[in-house]
């Protein structure tokens, strides 16, 4: 096992209901909303976020030296579990971070109460398959997942091709403005909050470009995930989805029909962040679906 230290923190009394976030590719823990993570407290559960190998205030990797793939990601969240004294828990995950939690409920169902994945993709789906066509301008197959947005392409292709930020303004500015696209067209924009966030992610990373490694990983484990498993999930599931999801369209509802007795819950307005306008809503449908 590699010997990588994984931050991390929890809210709540230690005999309440334990709900453990986690959070999407290159993405930190405290993505997961101040006011989300108090509601559920506040709703009586034991709450606890981590940042990924490589985000924020875990260790960063000389993945030359050192590389890893999503195997070892995966495998950190047993990791966060087992510091945390949790021999089960109710996992919530958030775009790729619900693609590791589908996973682990495949694999280790003894582990899972409940699951619920937020903005995620099928595992089995090949959905950075299908994004990489997009972004390269290839046909997708019969079959393949829906594509991101046209509005999503053409920021991520631009950005592809501009030259990198010179200083803290302009890497936060670009923070920003990926924000916006992700947060999608349903709900206004609050630009002094994504401001304070991405201040955030900034300050507190140890090195803001290894989030990078993420993407080497999944190139050097392309197999990672199974196909044709979800219908092995025995935990009772709740699959979230945006009704402006701009990155992962329509993916929420194929995961409900692959998992047997999913329920799928559309958030109107809501793209692929969780803003504020969504925190009562999400918070209320989590805290339903973990009651036990």
């Amino acid at each position: 096992m590699q010997n990588i230290a994984i931050w991390s923190e929890e809210f709540g009394a230690a005999t309440d209901e334990p709900i453990l976030l986690i959070m999407g590719s290159m993405s930190q823990g405290i993505l997961w909303p101040d006011e989300l993570v108090g509601r559920l407290t506040a709703g009586g559960r034991r709450v606890i976020r981590y940042d990924h190998r490589d985000t924020g205030r875990s260790d960063t990797v000389d993945f030359a030296a050192q590389p890893y793939t999503w195997e070892d990601i995966k495998n950190d969240v047993y990791r966060v579990m087992d510091a945390h004294g949790l021999d089960s828990a109710h996992l919530v995950g958030h775009s790729a971070g619900g693609l590791l939690a589908q996973l682990i409920a495949v694999e280790a169902p003894e582990r899972v109460r409940s699951l619920t994945v937020i903005a995620a993709s099928p595992l089995g789906g090949g959905e950075g398959q299908v994004l990489l066509r997009a972004l390269t301008g290839q046909p997708q197959p019969e079959g393949s997942l829906p594509e991101p947005s046209a509005e999503f392409v053409d920021f991520f292709r631009a950005l592809m091709a501009a030259p990198p930020a010179e200083d803290r303004r302009g890497v936060i500015d670009g923070m920003i403005a990926e924000q916006r696209v992700l947060h999608g067209t349903g709900l206004p924009f609050d630009e002094d909050a994504a401001r304070r966030l991405q201040e955030r992610v900034f300050d507190r990373a140890r090195d803001l470009s290894a989030v990078a490694n993420h993407r080497l990983a999944a190139a050097a484990g392309p197999d990672f995930e199974p196909v044709g498993v979800l219908d092995r999930v025995k935990a009772p599931t709740l699959v979230i989805e945006g009704s402006h999801e701009p990155v992962k369209p329509g993916h929420g509802a194929i995961i409900a029909e692959r998992i047997p007795g999913a329920r799928l819950l559309i958030v109107d307005g809501m793209g692929h962040t969780l803003p504020a306008e969504t925190h009562r809503e999400l918070a209320d449908a989590i805290l339903t679906h973990t009651a036990g």
